[in-house]
């Protein structure tokens, strides 16, 4: 991959609303350029899709839940981890999964609108797939920092100093 490549990545990591102009002019580049390097990037799928990280604390009506769940399975022959990957992200619920080292094989992060919707996940859905042999919940209490985004109340701080 090219510098340039490399570049144009790395800004629409950090902001994938930024307009080609801007782009083009950041990294040096003709608009025509730069938006060729996007289509073949988008086209080789280095670039799977562009979203908005929602700070949903802030959004009254939402009160979902999310879990991060520790699960140790039975790899598939012949093609290991991969298959059981496949089926657990299949699942509406599942946001992301993650192979990883460590006590447990792999990592799985869901979303619901309640606890008692993720436990029924794991009890209905997860825990009795075959090659499944055991898990660990964990809820998401407070997002403090989320894909490089830090979540700031951005309130003062009310307290009055008290000095010695």
């Amino acid at each position: 991959m090219e510098q340039k490549e490399r570049e144009v990545l790395q800004l629409l990591e950090e902001n994938a609303r930024l307009d080609i102009e801007t782009i083009a002019k950041m990294v040096d580049l003709s608009v025509a350029e730069t938006q060729q390097i996007i289509e073949k990037l988008e086209k080789e799928n280095a670039i799977l899709g562009y979203s908005a990280i929602v700070n949903w604390s802030k959004v009254l009506e939402y009160e979902g839940v999310t879990a991060m769940i520790d699960v140790k399975v039975t790899p598939a022959r012949g093609v290991g981890f991969d298959k059981v990957a496949e089926r657990i992200y299949r699942f509406p619920e599942v946001k992301a999964v993650y192979l990883m080292s460590g006590a447990y094989d792999l990592s799985v992060s869901i979303e619901g609108k309640t606890m008692m919707e993720i436990s029924r996940f794991v009890s209905e859905k997860l825990s009795t797939l075959d090659m499944v042999l055991s898990t660990t919940t964990h809820f998401v209490l407070k997002k403090y920092k989320h894909d490089g985004i830090i979540f700031n109340d951005d309130e003062d701080d009310k307290r009055i100093m008290v000095s010695p």
